[in-house]
């Protein structure tokens, strides 16, 4: 499965022509992780999609929820009940933020 974050961050990087070992040090991170947080390989942690959104200038709202989809789809990709397990959590999310 592609990662939406890692998608997203990788076509905002190309766009302003900037290369993974440019951007890698501004995250203090190498080359080759930022190039498997890109293919999905490794997830990013939630202070370095702060950083990406800053550095490559895109919506902070937008990137985290990329982020934070990646996470839960990872956690549960390979379970049966996966759709209804976040449906329940969907409506404890909607009960909690009241």
């Amino acid at each position: 499965m592609e990662s939406k974050f890692g998608h997203k961050i990788r076509t905002a990087r190309s766009d302003k022509n900037i290369l993974l070992r440019e951007l890698a040090p501004l995250l203090e991170m190498d080359t080759a992780q930022l190039s498997k947080i890109e293919r999905g390989e490794r997830q990013a942690k939630k202070e370095t999609v702060l950083k990406i959104a800053q550095i490559l200038k895109l919506d902070l709202d937008e990137l985290l929820t990329l982020w934070l989809a990646d996470q839960i789809c990872e956690v549960v990709k390979n379970e049966k009940n996966a759709l209804l397990a976040m449906m329940v959590a969907e409506e404890s999310v909607k009960y909690l933020k009241k």
